[in-house]
């Protein structure tokens, strides 16, 4: 669903000069503006904006997810969700006297068309909140761009690459900025697509971890979800009354991820259960997990020094198949993976 059908779908209903003014739910005495996706309240913007920032304040009180004095980066890629993240965590670190000290993390992928124009949407944002920004490119960490990897794997998996290669980029900006915790923008619909798409490739293992709100932390960078429970329409909502600046052409490689069929499977689900979002999120979070599953161990890559989940991470393993000309050497069998790792480890550490 585009960014204009989200607005439609909540505002159109208030823009009908035949009906007549709603009352804001709150009983401010103001008309409302919008019905919200979330609770169906009609709320006026003021309202509104008090409901949606004070909802994620809650979020980061009640997961405690910053102390005092940290220094957090904020993935930002210029997109709805970064935006309006930065914009919010600016404002409610002023607010509520949280301390933190804020930084814009941007990834630039290497994808034309795409990232170099939404990266020009973050240095607005750098500008509008006046928080530093540091932008590390593929090209720079990896020696291959998004376009550059592309041509060699084809467009059927190559999201793997851009999610393995993005994650470990972002702990390398962190770590280049010495930062206590990274706060990215994933919202509720994100994590309800996760846990589908885990459902559907039967792995119920990472079901609790890709719904918890942080993640890695003890020898590694602490990453966290402030808006965890927020609905991506409320968001474009917010973003669209605070008249946010922000970039919203979708990745040119993106139609063809494997996302966007939980994406439009969980659209339908909303339609006729409005709460099927949240629903979805609970059930990743409380579902049990078997005593025989073996829950994967975070360590650290002994080439690369970041963290993994196996003795060679995922991207070392990409990166290697895409510099010995075998791009696919990290999406085969697995079997096939572990006698890479196993000669491999017999080699120096690789420099990347």
């Amino acid at each position: 669903m585009s960014t204009k059908d989200f607005q439609n779908n909540s505002l159109n209903i208030f823009h009908n000069k035949s009906v007549m003014p709603v009352p804001c739910s709150t009983k401010c005495g103001k008309d409302a503006v919008l019905k919200r996706p979330k609770t169906g309240d009609a709320l006026c913007k003021e309202c509104f904006f008090w409901a949606f920032e004070s909802e994620i304040h809650f979020t980061i009180e009640k997961a405690k997810l910053f102390k005092p004095g940290y220094k957090v980066a904020i993935g930002a890629s210029g997109g709805k969700d970064s935006t309006v993240l930065a914009y919010v965590l600016k404002l409610l670190n002023d607010r509520y006297n949280y301390g933190l000290d804020l930084f814009l993390l941007s990834i630039d992928e290497g994808i034309s068309g795409y990232r170099d124009d939404s990266l020009k949407t973050v240095e607005q944002n750098r500008d509008d909140y006046k928080i530093p920004l540091k932008i590390l490119s593929y090209k720079d960490l990896y020696g291959w761009t998004m376009d550059e990897i592309v041509e060699q794997i084809g467009r059927k998996n190559n999201c793997t690459f851009c999610g393995v290669f993005r994650r470990q980029a972002l702990d390398r900006g962190a770590a280049l900025l010495k930062v206590d915790a990274i706060a990215t923008g994933h919202n509720a619909d994100d994590i309800a697509e996760t846990v589908i798409m885990n459902i559907l490739r039967g792995d119920i293992a990472r079901l609790q971890r890709c719904t918890s709100i942080i993640t890695a932390g003890d020898d590694s960078i602490m990453r966290c979800k402030p808006l965890k429970y927020t609905y991506e329409k409320e968001i474009v909502m917010y973003a669209f009354f605070k008249k946010l600046v922000y970039f919203s052409t979708e990745c040119k490689f993106a139609p063809n991820a494997y996302r966007g069929h939980a994406r439009t499977y969980i659209k339908d689900l909303e339609k006729v259960r409005p709460s099927a979002i949240i629903d979805i999120i609970h059930s990743g979070e409380t579902l049990q997990v078997k005593e025989t599953v073996k829950m994967p161990v975070k360590r650290k890559c002994s080439f690369c020094g970041f963290v993994s989940s196996q003795e060679l991470c995922k991207a070392c393993i990409l990166l290697e198949g895409l510099n010995r000309g075998l791009p696919k050497l990290g999406i085969g069998k697995t079997s096939k993976i572990n006698k890479f790792i196993a000669e491999k480890m017999k080699n120096k550490p690789l420099v990347i």
